[in-house]
């Protein structure tokens, strides 16, 4: 038998290496080698791995310590394992195998275990054989209907778009020659960018290097980065086939309108996404009886009352003319005139939107009225807005005047406003305007008709402004809004706003700005941050008017109170962290105080909130319910919550 041929002289390394097949004995030579050189029968074993059935029940007349370092050492010498080798390497090293057990065996039983492991393993090694060439045919099948399905796939894509005849080929050849290895590699990204060139043409496509005016377009420097590409669509056909192309390529991306959140990603991206830029889509119209007025998201609210004001008409807008037409509606868009109508979003008669997988419907009070109140400040969470049907409202001609008065005035400026916020601000056609700088502070009583001296702001008359800034006129909404706008800076920095909300208590305020000013200050001086401290009141009729027109998510107290922000700027990403100090502070200091007192609301208006903060989480259950309802039930692929870049998300909350 083989297992009882004795000990023979080790045949040498280089003959060992060179010889090969059946003419050198695999059991002659382990057996030789039980007493010799074990780099040697490593040497041998690597080299001829199609053997190994023959060299196991060697490895049965070692100890398990000899058997264990030869397969070690001839494993480490195997350029790549085969099956026998895996199949050796299990044998060897399980101890269930009874391969090794002990030299109190008898010899007897030890041979029938070798005999029996040599033959089990040559059993598994050709099943292992049989097995990789099922599986490689089976890989080969699989491959092939790959390859079909990817075909049928991108077909039925490149149909979705809905282009001209001559451009689907094409598409369709390059996306092939893509997935087949054909053509260089490309990133999904940029097969996305190199499809929507196709679609919207290259002239509204910004591809590597992206024109950084595209980039810079953005209001705060913390929201400056480079997509893969920037996509212009001019129409709401072509932001469909925008999200198509979103969703096939499952890419990541961000939509701006006016660009003017600070908070970076909200609407920006890298260049591991796309950023769909609603620019051109900037159409204005008005209703034939002036009931009405349509807006596209590129718009931004100054060009909007510049338009209006000759045609006699205004709408609930945006207080800052820079600011975009979709991120303030879609955050609810607080205005000048909100007491009595309500946020801009409650002013909206009709949304087209495109959904998620870039089907095209409107959003009304009739029509998807669950979609119609998720939007109505609702923020990014659902489409993308291509037109905004607005109510006008009956406002020509406003009364205002602007002052601007020294730091000693503050306190007694505060007291004012609270104590007009208590008596005053029930007659909703007044507001009033108060931006605390840490140098000067610019306050502006504005009433929504034409008027003379109002006496509902008595309380403001007897404090005497440093300038008569703007003495008191009966002027028009695109002027009030051109003044005070000139207040907020459009110059490139770093910007953040944050938000708060309490009850109306004027030792609070005065407190809580004692606290702002020392924090801004030390800002100022370690940054050069300048930072407001704005106190915007809303009174209980502002959330009345919004349930009067169907209602919104945002869950805005029914009380008379204030909502506090602030615009924070500055220079140097690397002062990041210490300009934002100040307000993070001075909002934790609004929620001890506040609560301390029995004055705090656990409430975030969002398109003040700054980036840590979660707007949505303070809408209520109820609505929160609502909205994620929505969100699952246009858009059940949630593309919106995975692929969009960042912003005050659902998924947050």
């Amino acid at each position: 038998m083989i297992l009882e041929k004795s000990p023979i002289t080790p045949p040498s390394i280089q003959q060992g290496v060179e010889k090969d097949g059946p003419d050198l004995d695999p059991v002659a030579y382990l057996l030789a080698a039980q007493n010799s050189n074990l780099q040697l029968t490593s040497v041998y074993m690597s080299s001829h791995t199609f053997y190994v059935p023959s060299i196991l029940p060697v490895l049965c007349r070692v100890d398990k310590a000899k058997g264990m370092s030869l397969i070690t050492h001839a494993a480490a010498r195997v350029n790549s394992k085969t099956e026998e080798v895996d199949v050796y390497l299990h044998l060897l090293k399980n101890r269930h195998s009874q391969l090794w057990s002990g030299v109190t065996q008898p010899r007897g039983n030890l041979a029938t275990s070798c005999i029996v492991g040599m033959f089990a393993s040559m059993l598994i090694c050709y099943l292992l054989s049989v097995s990789t060439i099922v599986v490689a045919l089976f890989s080969h099948q699989l491959d092939i209907q790959e390859r079909a399905t990817m075909q049928g796939n991108i077909q039925a894509f490149v149909q979705s778009l809905q282009l001209p005849s001559t451009q689907a080929p094409a598409l369709i050849s390059n996306l092939e020659a893509a997935h087949n290895g054909s053509e260089p590699t490309s990133s999904p990204v940029e097969l996305a960018c190199k499809a929507a060139q196709v679609c919207l043409g290259s002239g509204s496509v910004e591809t590597t290097p992206v024109n950084l005016t595209e980039v810079d377009a953005n209001w705060s420097e913390a929201c400056w980065s480079i997509p893969s590409c920037v996509l212009l669509p001019k129409s709401t056909l072509e932001v469909s086939q925008v999200l198509k192309i979103v969703n096939f390529f499952k890419t990541k991306f961000s939509v701006r309108s006016g660009g003017h959140s600070p908070n970076p990603g909200w609407s920006n991206v890298d260049s591991t996404g796309i950023l769909i830029d609603l620019q051109n889509i900037n159409q204005l119209t008005v209703s034939f009886d002036k009931s009405f007025i349509s807006l596209g998201p590129g718009l931004r609210w100054g060009e909007v009352y510049d338009a209006l004001d000759p045609v006699g008409v205004s709408v609930i807008g945006g207080r800052i003319p820079h600011v975009g037409v979709a991120g303030l509606i879609l955050g609810g868009g607080f205005f000048h005139f909100s007491g009595e109508y309500g946020l801009a979003a409650d002013n909206v008669k009709n949304f087209e939107v495109v959904l998620a997988d870039g089907t095209i419907t409107d959003a009304n009070a009739e029509q998807n009225s669950d979609l119609f109140f998720a939007l109505k400040g609702g923020g990014p969470n659902f489409g993308i807005v291509t037109r905004f049907d607005l109510y006008t409202i009956p406002v020509t001609t406003v009364w205002y005047q602007v002052g601007v008065y020294t730091t000693d005035k503050v306190p007694a400026i505060i007291d004012a406003f609270a104590q007009w916020q208590k008596t005053g601000a029930s007659d909703v056609k007044s507001t009033v305007a108060l931006i605390i700088g840490l140098e000067t502070t610019t306050l502006g009583l504005i009433y929504s008709a034409a008027a003379e001296k109002p006496a509902v702001f008595a309380p403001f008359y007897d404090i005497t402004p440093a300038v008569l800034a703007i003495p008191p006129v009966n002027g028009t909404v695109k002027s009030i809004t051109d003044i005070l706008g000139a207040t907020f800076s459009n110059l490139p920095a770093r910007h953040d706003y944050r938000a708060t909300a309490t009850k109306i208590d004027a030792q609070l305020y005065k407190d809580v700005y004692a606290f702002w000013r020392e924090q801004a200050l030390s800002a100022q001086a370690a940054t050069g941050a300048n930072m407001t401290f704005t106190l915007q009141p809303i009174p209980a009729s502002l959330a009345q008017a919004g349930i009067a027109r169907g209602g919104n998510p945002i869950g805005i107290p029914q009380i008379d109170h204030q909502w506090w922000t602030t615009l924070v700027d500055w220079e140097g990403e690397n002062n990041d962290d210490a300009a934002r100090a100040a307000p993070i502070a001075t909002t934790e200091k609004w929620k001890e105080l506040g609560k301390e007192r029995g004055l705090y609301l656990d409430f975030l208006y969002m398109n003040d909130a700054s980036r840590d903060q979660n707007p949505i989480a303070g809408y209520g259950a109820t609505n929160i319910d609502k909205l994620k309802a929505a969100s699952r039930k246009y858009d059940p692929a949630q593309v919106f919550q995975t692929l969009q870049n960042d912003g005050f998300l659902l998924s947050k909350v």
